[in-house]
């Protein structure tokens, strides 16, 4: 993947988008491709955060590449081969991951985003009648639906999991962009349909960049859910060529564990 964008934050988002902490944080876009026309990973780092416990809310993302089995068995990073062709490897943080080892695809590697519900009947209802997303396949001995916006676009799969999900303290969200005209209709849909609002309609800003509306709901297992403008966000989210540069200057410059070790402080764990 490569860093499409970095950006550093002095304090916590009122949409909460580096989760309940006020300190301050960064985000940076990885991807392996403009986030146009890819699915983009958002890395959150809260400077006064140690580590957090994972939940069992994400079950992993699959990309279709060679290249990425190649570059693991060659870094010696593990991989547990789950069956021809599949491999699992987790990355820090205890985040998996699936690798399809055959050719990179010319559009997005990405294949799917795995997500856990205890209601399969339920949380399709809601992302397809609801949301309007479209059911590709669903299996109903294996418990599992995947859906889509659109055929070319990476797909989202529900997998039922006969219990109670757990975001832990490590809980992202999924977004997705769509025209500003609609994030109104969208969050009084959810008032009409007595579904949860995390955040109504509201203005993010980020600095030196455009400012982004969104609207951000929970589904029935809490899975949390941004829908962003696409006008402004089409501006805010274009390939920084110096998204690198940022990045490092950012990680040499992060002095956090230093002083907490000089003040004889552990980082939270949260």
């Amino acid at each position: 993947m490569k860093i499409l964008r970095h950006e550093e934050f002095e304090e916590g988002c009122k949409a909460t988008c580096n989760g309940p902490y006020d300190g301050k944080w960064s985000k940076t876009m990885v991807g392996f491709g403009p986030e146009d026309d890819h699915f983009v990973a958002e890395l959150t780092y809260n400077y006064g955060v140690g580590e957090y416990r994972l939940g069992n809310d994400f079950l992993g993302l699959t990309l279709q590449s060679s290249q990425a089995v190649s570059n693991a068995k060659r870094l010696n990073w593990p991989l547990t081969q789950v069956e021809d062709s599949l491999y699992m490897t987790e990355a820090p943080g205890g985040y998996r991951f699936y690798l399809i080892d055959k050719e990179q695809p010319v559009c997005d590697p990405v294949q799917k985003v795995s997500l856990a519900v205890s209601d399969l009947q339920r949380s399709v209802h809601y992302w397809s009648a609801l949301l309007g997303m479209k059911v590709i396949e669903k299996n109903e001995d294996k418990k599992f639906a995947v859906m889509g916006f659109s055929d070319n676009q990476c797909k989202l799969e529900l997998q039922d999991i006969g219990g109670a999900v757990d975001h832990g303290t490590a809980f992202g969200r999924i977004a997705f962009a769509c025209p500003r005209d609609q994030l109104p209709d969208i969050e009084a849909l959810m008032k009409k349909e007595k579904q949860k609002i995390l955040n109504p309609l509201v203005s993010l800003d980020t600095p030196g960049k455009a400012t982004v509306e969104v609207v951000i709901l929970a589904d029935p297992d809490g899975h949390e859910i941004c829908f962003v403008g696409d006008e402004a966000f089409r501006q805010l989210s274009a390939v920084d060529p110096k998204g690198n540069e940022l990045l490092d200057e950012a990680m040499a410059a992060d002095k956090s564990d230093e002083w907490f070790a000089k003040h004889n402080k552990q980082k939270a764990s949260a």
